[in-house]
């Protein structure tokens, strides 16, 4: 992957962010929002340059579209409906925070610790992708790379730490921008993530040689000492 669509890729993210976030709010006077941003800048730079320095090829795999040719019907079925939830997420807290008032919002001290949550989140993530090079956004056996199981690092404590990283993710952004009503509704696309971890799981285990083995050996798929 070339340095200027790495560049142009971080930019873009960034900037769907904060027309999620700022269109709904019909308004640019949002401290909290613009925090949000810097944060989410800093944490994909820093992430990003993480990344590529021990593993540049899933920079390139994770770029690839999340709806793919090959792909199972189940799982494009899956990916949709948690980009949709994903999305409706976002613009959803700034329409709570700015109009609908559902539920007070979170006081400084949860709010600050949605931030910490966040930013936890997206560590682990990182964390996931240095260790993973075929940490595909989409279900599929990359035969072609000789794809193997992966169980060091964040592997040897859950079997799925990305996932493990998206939900404080999402509820920590959610608290840190003022809308305790989004936390709530952050549980939607959890959900949606648990069930694509059944599915995940029984396509690993009939395609990738070893994989059985491995949920032996790492009891957890998500949560440790719970599931």
């Amino acid at each position: 992957m070339s340095a200027s669509k790495l560049i142009a890729g971080v930019i873009s993210n960034i900037a769907i962010f904060g027309v999620l976030l700022f269109l709904p709010a019909g308004t640019l006077n949002w401290w909290h929002g613009w925090i949000f941003l810097a944060v989410a800048a800093v944490g994909t730079v820093v992430s990003t340059v993480s990344i590529y320095r021990v593993n540049k090829a899933v920079l390139a795999e994770r770029f690839k579209p999340p709806l793919q040719k090959g792909q199972p019907l189940v799982d494009k079925i899956i990916v949709t409906l948690l980009i949709t939830e994903l999305v409706g997420l976002i613009v959803f807290i700034p329409l709570d925070v700015f109009r609908f008032h559902f539920m007070r919002p979170p006081g400084p001290l949860a709010s600050l610790l949605g931030l910490v949550l966040f930013i936890a989140g997206w560590w682990i993530i990182t964390l996931t992708l240095r260790e993973n090079a075929f940490a595909a956004p989409v279900v599929k056996h990359l035969a072609e790379k000789h794809q193997k199981v992966i169980d060091t690092g964040v592997y040897s404590v859950v079997r799925h730490p990305m996932y493990a990283g998206i939900a404080p993710l999402l509820i920590g952004m959610a608290l840190w921008l003022q809308s305790f009503t989004a936390a709530l509704l952050a549980i939607a696309p959890i959900i949606t993530l648990a069930v694509r971890i059944v599915f995940e799981e029984e396509f690993l285990r009939r395609k990738l040689k070893g994989y059985k083995e491995y949920t032996r050996r790492v009891r957890y798929r998500l949560i440790p000492f719970i599931w």
